[in-house]
């Protein structure tokens, strides 16, 4: 069966699971936690993707991540492979570190976010790394201290957690903790990481009475919400999708998306091409960059090669260039007149 398509948009929040191949260790020591976490610092503020939650256990580890500026995918991928080399470098170590796909759940931010902020950070507990509250209160390589304020990490969004239980700073930790505490005899929570409706409706016995009801229920493994939320989040992505089969099969190239960028700024198409720092040049890259990338589904390596820039440059051209989409409210399929 065909693995499916990851479901991203700006705003959304994930709960990620990756683990070590064969259920390797991905971290063997305190160096190994510490360079991760510099380097998720770095993307992630980069990037300016939300991180609410995290815990790094032996050999695997939980995000709960609000997209930003950049898909998820994207952070992932610089996150997983940076770790990798620099994990098998210090290790002397070759080959694959992480399974070949990471774990990725779009969560309905409203009803779950406590939930999976809680079950993200309990998980040294259950797991014996650390044995009791007490101690993870002060464990470094979980999000639950920066939050007690016990550690600091400049890039974990501990203000919008703390808001959630509280407007007062020192009443919302203590409420924070309490919430916390309250949830050690919860175990693993099968709701919050199991598959599809089972999981959205807290459960197979809720499930078989809401069917006894005569209510149906829409569900996808990939989304953790409510039926209506679930709804929403696909034909959203469905939607996308149509967009990108749509001007493929128009037969939209590059070459167009230039075209229609260039005349925009008024410039000549093959100004558009190569370095240079000319305010018009950089607006048409941004838009060929975004259009390529996120309405064609290219990738940002062809795009690259296509405008003879770096590969870095187009990350940050994409980021941009949806600025610039949504500030002016232009629409591809207007200006190409499909």
């Amino acid at each position: 069966m065909p693995r499916q398509a990851r479901i991203d948009a700006v705003g959304a929040v994930h709960h990620i699971i990756a683990r070590g191949i064969e259920r390797c260790k991905i971290f063997r020591g305190a160096r190994d936690r510490l360079d991760f976490l510099d380097r998720l610092g770095k993307i992630i503020t980069a990037t300016a993707t939300d991180c609410f939650a995290w815990a790094l256990m032996p050999n695997h580890f939980h995000l709960l991540l609000r997209t930003g500026k950049a898909p998820i995918a994207t952070v992932m991928r610089r996150l997983l492979t940076g770790h990798a080399v620099s994990f098998n470098l210090r290790h002397k170590r070759c080959g694959h570190l992480f399974q070949n796909r990471y774990k990725s759940i779009l969560c309905q931010e409203d009803t779950y976010l406590k939930e999976l902020v809680r079950y993200i950070h309990l998980n040294p507990l259950r797991s014996k790394i650390v044995k009791s509250l007490t101690e993870l209160d002060h464990y470094r390589f979980c999000g639950h201290g920066v939050i007690l304020g016990a550690h600091e990490s400049h890039w974990q969004q501990v203000d919008q957690v703390l808001h959630r239980f509280g407007a007062d700073e020192a009443a919302a930790r203590g409420a924070y903790r309490s919430f916390i505490e309250a949830g050690i005899n919860q175990g693993r929570r099968e709701d919050l990481i199991g598959g599809g409706l089972v999981r959205s409706s807290g459960g197979w016995t809720r499930v078989k009475s809401m069917r006894m009801a005569g209510q149906f229920l829409k569900s996808d493994e990939r989304i953790l919400g409510d039926s209506d939320f679930v709804e929403k989040v696909l034909r959203e992505a469905h939607e996308a999708i149509q967009r990108k089969c749509q001007l493929r099969s128009q037969g939209v190239s590059v070459e167009q998306l230039i075209r229609i960028a260039a005349k925009m700024v008024s410039i000549p198409p093959d100004m558009v091409m190569g370095p240079g720092k000319e305010r018009r040049r950089v607006k048409a890259r941004r838009l060929v960059s975004y259009w390529g990338v996120r309405e064609l589904g290219l990738t940002s390596t062809m795009i690259a090669n296509r405008l003879g820039i770096a590969l870095p440059t187009v990350s940050k051209a994409v980021q941009q260039g949806e600025e610039i989409i949504r500030r002016e409210q232009l629409s591809l399929f207007e200006l190409l007149n499909i």
